[in-house]
């Protein structure tokens, strides 16, 4: 059997131990208060990666004395959570189920809505963990029954602090002082990064310097990190793509990024963006067929949403494209920062009082005006935002 790694190894075991987020778990802070007065509630986790999500939902369920199941949304489903359910149910069972369930967003539509009844009667108390805004991977039902708690990347000093543990725990003796930067810029507030890298570096050299640590994090394969600089590449590349109306490089990168991990959901938003931002008024259908693809991969989920954003990939990059729209709205919106609210004219003003009607509120106002009448604030009199430019490919 595989030695667990480091970070886990050093899991901290208590909210004592646990190093911070200490705007949740300090004194007065929700998470301690919560864990004192035994009143846990449904909750969601929302941080990058290596934040501590795992370890605090797992130092809940010890300090409360609950049966604590953990599932992946990656890997598990709706017979996955049935199982937990029954043991919950238990006749005898006197303990508080909680139910981690990892990277929630995952969970496509009919699962989220499978879990809700079970969460709104108590049966468990669910702990989501999520690296994506929960406002858009969560649906709404099971999110106003959860309170959802930010947690932010570890800053510098409390990662010295975790990396010290580590070093400790591997019997390291010294660390030099650059290795620690290194380690800390290298982490970008991932606490399992470091640790990781630390463990690494400390199995195939007897010393942690900077350039072992180069050396190790060389034979490291590169992952898709979508925080880092590939997820921003490649989401690039993909948007280009279609821009360009070239469907071949947009499929090769949407499969790319799925194939990497990416959550479908982000690329479907980005999607929904597009069709309106580079497509516009050129083919409108093109938001329709956007939306429709993100409802299919909310209720559908991996592997088979693939196929919609496929279908809607060549869609969007097949069609005729139009920024007129979009840079309307930025022209318009340079305006609104430049000049403040200017005063709007008086005849397009509501006048639901005697006074304001004595004040010329309304005055002379028609329902349809001649279409060159000016309705904006006279000094943008006669401002043009909507100059529509066709690029067709």
């Amino acid at each position: 059997m595989a030695k667990p790694p480091l970070p886990d190894l050093i899991r901290p075991k208590s909210l004592k131990e646990f190093i911070g987020q200490s705007h949740l778990t300090g004194s007065n802070k929700p998470i301690k208060l919560a864990i004192k007065k035994d009143q846990i509630h449904s909750m969601i986790f929302w941080g990058p990666p290596g934040s501590g999500k795992t370890t605090l939902s797992k130092i809940i369920a010890s300090e409360t004395k609950s049966q604590f199941f953990h599932l992946s949304a990656v890997s598990s489903g709706k017979a996955d959570v049935k199982a937990i359910i029954k043991k919950a149910q238990a006749p005898l069972l006197k303990q508080k189920t909680i139910l981690f369930l990892d990277e929630i967003h995952r969970f496509n539509k009919a699962q989220q809505d499978f879990l809700l009844p079970y969460v709104e009667n108590g049966t468990i108390i669910l702990i989501g963990a999520t690296t994506e805004n929960p406002s858009f991977s969560v649906i709404s039902p099971l999110l106003s029954r959860c309170q959802v708690f930010i947690l932010e990347p570890y800053n510098n000093k409390e990662l010295i602090k975790i990396i010290e543990k580590g070093q400790s725990f591997l019997k390291i003796n010294s660390i030099s002082l650059s290795a620690k930067n290194f380690l800390i810029k290298f982490s970008d507030g991932d606490a399992r990064q470091a640790l990781n890298l630390l463990e690494i570096t400390a199995n195939l050299y007897k010393t942690i310097t900077l350039k072992n640590l180069k050396l190790a994090l060389q034979s490291k394969f590169l992952r898709y990190d979508k925080t880092g600089d590939q997820h921003y590449n490649t989401i690039s590349a993909f948007i280009k793509s279609m821009r360009a109306s070239n469907p071949d490089a947009a499929l090769y990168y949407m499969s790319r990024m799925l194939e990497s991990g990416e959550d479908p959901l982000f690329i479907a938003r980005r999607m929904v963006i597009f069709s309106s931002e580079d497509i516009g008024m050129a083919q409108p259908t093109a938001l329709v067929v956007a939306n429709e693809v993100f409802k299919a991969c909310q209720v559908i989920g991996l592997p088979e949403c693939a196929i919609n954003l496929a279908h809607g990939v060549v869609y969007l990059s097949k069609a005729k494209k139009d920024r007129s729209s979009y840079n309307a709205l930025r022209a318009a919106q340079a305006d609104i920062k430049k000049h403040g609210n200017l005063p709007i004219p008086l005849h397009l003003r509501n006048a639901p009082t005697k006074l304001m009607k004595n004040l010329n509120y309304g005055k002379g106002y028609e329902i349809y005006p001649d279409k060159n009448k000016n309705l904006l604030p006279e000094k943008l009199k006669n401002k043009k935002y909507y100059q529509e430019k066709k690029i067709n490919h």
